[in-house]
C-alpha cells in the first residue's frame, strides 16, 4: 500500500472525479456536477480526497468540515481495488484532517441500501444514530 498517493483534489481533476463517480459511488447527488463540485474544491482546498496509484484514481472522500461538525461524504474506491485499504487510507486521511482543524466528530452519510457500506464503516468505527434523521429540501 506505500505506493498509494493521498492528495486533495485540484480543480484539473474534478472531471475525472465525476466519471469515476459514475462507476464507483452508489447513487447520486444533486450536486454531483461540474459546478458544484467545483465550488466545494474552491471553498475548502482540502475537502475532496483523492486515493492514486500511478497516476491512477482509485478513491474518494469528501471531509466537510463547516467549523463546528465534521461531514463525510462520497467515500467510493473503485469497484476492482476494494477490500484493499484504499478507504481506510482516505479515512485515516479525512479524520487526521478533522483532528487538526479541531472536528471531535466524524459524521457519515450512508445509503440505507448500501449493505457494503454499513460493513465498511462499521469495520472503520463508525456506527448508524437511529434517533437521528435526515430532512432535505432541494433548493433549485
Amino acid at each position: 500500500m506505500s505506493d498509494l498517493r493521498i492528495r486533495a483534489a485540484t480543480p484539473d481533476d474534478l472531471d475525472t472525479v465525476l466519471a469515476f463517480w459514475k462507476t464507483a459511488a452508489e447513487g447520486t447527488s444533486i450536486s454531483d456536477d461540474r459546478a458544484g463540485v467545483e465550488r466545494l474544491v474552491e471553498r475548502d482546498a482540502e475537502a475532496l480526497i483523492l486515493a492514486e496509484r500511478d497516476g491512477e484514481l482509485l478513491g474518494t472522500v469528501i471531509a466537510g468540515f463547516d467549523g463546528w461538525r465534521c461531514h463525510l461524504y462520497r467515500l467510493a474506491v473503485r469497484p476492482d481495488h476494494r477490500r484493499q485499504g484504499i478507504g481506510t487510507a482516505l479515512l485515516a486521511a479525512a479524520e487526521e484532517r478533522f483532528v487538526r482543524l479541531g472536528g471531535r466528530r466524524g459524521d457519515a452519510m450512508v445509503l440505507v441500501d448500501n449493505e457494503r457500506a454499513h460493513h465498511a464503516w462499521r469495520a472503520a468505527g463508525y456506527a448508524p444514530e437511529e434517533h437521528w434523521r435526515r430532512w432535505v429540501k432541494p433548493l433549485g
